[in-house]
């Protein structure tokens, strides 16, 4: 426990200290099914997020720090009810030569959930947590202080 809460304060510090290197969000399109029962497009309408290569924790481990200001506009694809999503937190990501990820997050993020601990779908999750992501795309979200806000809903 205490090595996850040394992290999530080693990303915070970084967030206030440093500005790293531009780390743009593409847009993207979600099938019908996959993760809302509708076609869903995400687009950043405010994108200044930016990421530093940290020293890796372990062989075969890579460790990147995100942060900045980040709205994706989330549509549905057969309506076009949008929602503009601030996901503007702080993230500190390992990634595994397996494939696996392990993230400590302060804030919002939008998470796509296929398999996982939350039901399908596509949300902003905020608080201060942790996603791990299994080699498989399985995604479980932990933490003492998580809030979901489902996309999908907001957009039906």
């Amino acid at each position: 426990m205490r090595r996850r809460g040394s992290a999530s304060r080693s990303a915070a510090r970084w967030a206030t200290a440093c500005s790293g290197s531009p780390a743009p969000s593409a847009p993207w399109d979600v099938p019908a099914g996959e993760r809302c029962a509708f076609a869903v497009h995400g687009e950043p309408i405010v994108d200044e997020v930016v990421r530093r290569e940290l020293p890796p924790p372990a062989e075969g481990v890579t460790r990147t720090a995100y942060k900045g200001d980040l709205v994706i506009r989330v549509t549905n694809k057969e309506t076009g009810a949008h929602y503009d999503a601030d996901v503007s937190g702080t993230a500190l990501v390992d990634a595994y030569a397996s494939g696996a990820q392990f993230w400590r997050v302060l804030g919002p993020v939008l998470v796509g959930v296929g398999d996982g601990n939350l039901a399908r779908g596509l949300y902003v999750v905020d608080g201060t947590y942790t996603i791990g992501i299994s080699p498989t795309g399985t995604k479980t979200v932990a933490g003492p202080a998580v809030r979901t806000d489902s996309i999908c809903a907001r957009i039906d």
